[in-house]
């Protein structure tokens, strides 16, 4: 599987069922244009999905609704209903996810910092993973990572139109790895840290 950061800005994705799981799915494609299909629904997928039908569904209906959308999540309680929708799903050549697996797109657990996000991913070998490294990641991504994302961004921005690619790139992989500058980042002071980031020569 390839990983990759879409934009959920006019993304149309059909979740069918109404249960945890589905609020979940639905709480990662926030943004998106969400439709779901579900006689209930618990608290919370109201407010997250664009539209909520509520009604009894089934393969077949749903087959013939997957055309509108670009990604169809199977998330109902009913296993044997989700491998029927994932199974429709590809032969159609649609994108599915399935809470009981199987399908070509697969939800990772995500930690979101201030400036980046880390995604983590089994591609579907072992789901209880995932949530156990994002858990392990928040006690490594101390505020050093914050800080250092910061002074980046700051000094790219400061060699911004400077000098050829190369350099610029050059340049900033030299901040990213100058002890000095991990160490000011690491006591939390920016400030000293660019100071440092000046003298290691901007491109010009």
């Amino acid at each position: 599987m390839i990983p990759l950061l879409i934009s959920s800005e006019k993304l149309k994705v059909l979740v069918i069922g109404g249960g945890p799981v589905a609020l979940r799915k639905c709480m990662h494609f926030e943004g998106a244009d969400i439709t779901v299909i579900s006689e209930d629904v618990v608290p919370g997928i109201e407010n997250i999905a664009t539209a909520v039908i509520k009604k009894r569904t089934d393969p077949a209906e749903i087959e013939g609704m997957m055309e509108s959308y670009d990604i169809i999540v199977a998330a109902t309680n009913d296993p044997s209903m989700n491998l029927e929708i994932k199974d429709r799903a590809l032969k159609l050549g649609r994108y599915v996810n399935s809470a009981h697996g199987g399908g070509n797109v697969v939800i990772p657990s995500v930690l979101r910092r201030g400036g980046y996000s880390v995604s983590v991913s089994t591609e579907g070998k072992l789901p209880a993973f995932p949530p156990f490294m994002v858990e392990e990641l928040e006690k490594l991504l101390n505020g050093r990572f914050d800080t250092m994302f910061s002074v980046l961004l700051e000094s790219r921005n400061m060699c911004s139109g400077k000098g050829t690619q190369p350099e610029r790139a050059d340049f900033l992989r030299r901040v990213a790895h100058d002890p000095e500058v991990n160490r000011l980042a690491e006591a939390g002071d920016t400030a000293s840290a660019m100071r440092r980031v000046l003298e290691l020569g901007v491109p010009q």
